[in-house]
């Protein structure tokens, strides 16, 4: 797959504090790449670049395959982490504005955002002032004026925060409806089931350094840990209990169950197969359930920020 954004070899520091440490990232064109890491990892500060507003110490930035120019600010579209809307403009006058900046005429800007309003079923704000809305709600303007001039690459910096759990699924369905329409987005976000749910790539950042780098499936398989939760009815469950401790290694199962079932996590060694697990398992009795523990994105964030502590 054709990339669209290359991050090489960046190190950003402020005094005697290093928030980049040699940090490169590719992004494919067309797919969504989450940035992780905890607060004051570096994330921000590489959006920054990315988007032009501080310049690296070292390294480069390539935009489909040329040094990133202020030129191609109109083909990056930003939301920051801190929201930028002047409070006491009005909605419809600002959106129109900072649509202009982006190199819309004002006929194009009202089309687009006429589109953008019924569509998000905001018009009735047009009038508002920013602050007579609620943090959510300016929350959606600013996201509107992110993407209203179509650009190849998006920055969203943890763009869910404010929104309640109906916005923000509206805005994540947005945001995949972007992806399918050609953009290319890059976000920050606390939220790993965001992650989860929208994520082709990822890296992990933790003290300026870059931890983890990848597509998010092939991350989860290096993070497998060859485990099945099972649940099993069975007449002798102590029995059945001490015959799988001797066979493999033993670990609790959370899954919820309706029925009466032993519930364990089995680890399977090196060379063994599921199949023949469940294959004994059923000379002992029902199977109800058998899942593959696959590592969450929440997990793999885990693991990977307490190991490099």
């Amino acid at each position: 797959m054709e990339n669209l954004l290359v991050a090489e070899n960046i190190y950003k520091r402020f005094g005697k504090f290093t928030a980049l440490n040699n940090v490169s990232i590719t992004i494919p064109r067309g797919s969504v790449f989450g940035l992780l890491g905890p607060n004051g990892a570096g994330k921000t500060t590489l959006l920054r670049i990315i988007n032009q507003i501080t310049m690296p110490d070292e390294g480069r930035v390539f935009l489909e395959g040329k040094p990133l120019h202020p030129n191609d600010i109109v083909h990056i579209g930003y939301l920051p982490e801190e929201r930028g809307l002047y409070k006491s403009m009005k909605v419809g006058e600002q959106a129109l504005y900072l649509a202009r900046l982006k190199g819309l005429s004002k006929a194009e800007a009202k089309e687009r955002l006429q589109y953008w309003f019924e569509k998000l079923e905001i018009t009735s704000w047009w009038d508002k002032k920013i602050q007579e809305l609620s943090k959510g709600m300016a929350q959606k303007v600013q996201f509107v004026i992110t993407v209203l001039h179509n650009p190849k690459l998006l920055i969203f910096d943890e763009p869910f925060s404010g929104f309640d759990p109906v916005n923000a699924g509206i805005i994540k369905r947005e945001i995949l409806q972007l992806k399918e329409e050609g953009a290319t987005i890059l976000f920050s976000t606390h939220r790993m089931e965001s992650v989860e749910e929208l994520c082709d790539y990822m890296a992990l950042i933790n003290k300026s350094n870059k931890l983890l780098d990848g597509k998010v499936s092939d991350i989860k398989k290096q993070y497998k840990s060859n485990t099945y939760e099972i649940g099993v009815e069975v007449q002798d469950e102590a029995a059945l209990l001490g015959e799988l401790e001797e066979k493999f290694v033993l670990g609790t199962a959370y899954f919820k169950s309706i029925n009466d079932d032993l519930k364990v996590s089995v680890q399977l060694k090196d060379g063994e197969s599921p199949n023949d697990l469940l294959q004994y398992l059923i000379s002992k009795g029902k199977i109800n359930h058998f899942v593959e523990v696959i590592p969450s994105v929440n997990d793999i964030f885990i693991k990977t920020v307490t190991q490099n502590a």
